[in-house]
């Protein structure tokens, strides 16, 4: 087995560097008010996926904190989750509602 020479020895990013340099990605491709028009959908030192209407931005960093961006069509199961949870949402509303009701809550 080689051993690495001093100039081969690799310094491997903290996670805390990782996510600087996903942090410095976002805002160098999307600008400073990202957050205004981009859902954060998953946020980890390593990975951040962002979201808007029908498309997802992954920024990805490797063990040498390397940021990769990618960018891909939100599939069909994660657009109709949303609708689904908005649904049972209202659902759970108005049964809510129905119960305060029939309770005389607001008579």
């Amino acid at each position: 087995m080689v051993q690495p020479t001093p100039q081969q020895e690799v310094e491997i990013a903290t996670p805390e560097e990782q996510r600087a340099a996903i942090d410095a990605a976002i805002v160098s491709h999307l600008g400073e008010n990202w957050r205004k028009a981009w859902l954060i959908v998953h946020d980890s030192n390593e990975l951040v996926r962002l979201n808007q209407d029908k498309i997802n931005l992954d920024f990805q960093a490797d063990l040498l904190a390397q940021v990769e961006v990618i960018e891909r069509e939100a599939n069909p199961l994660q657009l109709s989750g949303r609708l689904v949870a908005f649904t049972i949402l209202g659902l759970f509303l108005f049964v809510a509602l129905a119960i305060a009701t029939i309770a005389g809550v607001f008579g």
